[in-house]
Parts: C-alpha cells; sequence; structure tokens
C-alpha cells in the first residue's frame, strides 16, 4: 500500500509542476490543483496507513498507539481542502479579469510570435 501511494503522490507531484511550467492559465491553475492534491496525500500519509482503525484511543487506558490512526493530519488535510478550494475559485477570478483585460489567456498576457 505504501509503494502505491507514494506512486500517486510522486506521480500527482510531477504532473502539477509540468502544467505549472505550461503558458496557458488554465494548465496553471489544474497544475497547482493537482500539486495541492499531491501535498494533501503527503499529509495525510504522515498519520500511518492503518485500515480500519478508529482515529481516537479510547479512555482510560493505553494499549497499543500503533493500532490507531492519528487524528492530526486529517485535520490538517481538512483544513487544506477548503484552503485550496478558496485559493482555486480566487484563481480563476483573476484568469477571467486578465483574459477580459488582456484578451489572452497566456501567462504572461502576450501570444507567441510565430
Amino acid at each position: 500500500m505504501e509503494l502505491v501511494l507514494s506512486a500517486a503522490i510522486g506521480i500527482l507531484a510531477a504532473s502539477g509542476i509540468w502544467l505549472l511550467l505550461r503558458p496557458r492559465t488554465f494548465q496553471v491553475i489544474i497544475g497547482l490543483c493537482l500539486l495541492s492534491y499531491a501535498v494533501n496525500l503527503f499529509i495525510f500519509s504522515m498519520g500511518r496507513l492503518a485500515l480500519g482503525a478508529p482515529p481516537i484511543m479510547p479512555r482510560g487506558g493505553f494499549i497499543n498507539p500503533a493500532a490507531y490512526a492519528d487524528p492530526v493530519p486529517q485535520a490538517l488535510v481538512l483544513t487544506a481542502i477548503v484552503i485550496s478550494f478558496a485559493t482555486t475559485a480566487l484563481f480563476l477570478v483573476v484568469m477571467i479579469a486578465s483574459r477580459g483585460v488582456t484578451g489572452t489567456d497566456h501567462v504572461d498576457g502576450q501570444e507567441r510570435e510565430e
């Protein structure tokens, strides 16, 4: 499971970085989304990969801590999802305004001369 998750994180991060380097603004926004998904998966994996494990230890006894998931990365990922959604909405509004002003969707505002 760790190999599949690490491969997924690597593929998402590589695809996000590749799209960030593209000249169109929509591709840059998709690249930022993919990169944020990769970071969210990475943070989520820091809480151990335990299938079917409860997130909180029971009261009154200390049992094997490896049998419980860490709730802090889960809370961080939920917060990051909300922040990335708001950031994506802001980027879309700026992209639409930039396209209206410049008439193009290139990152630098100018079409290539070929």
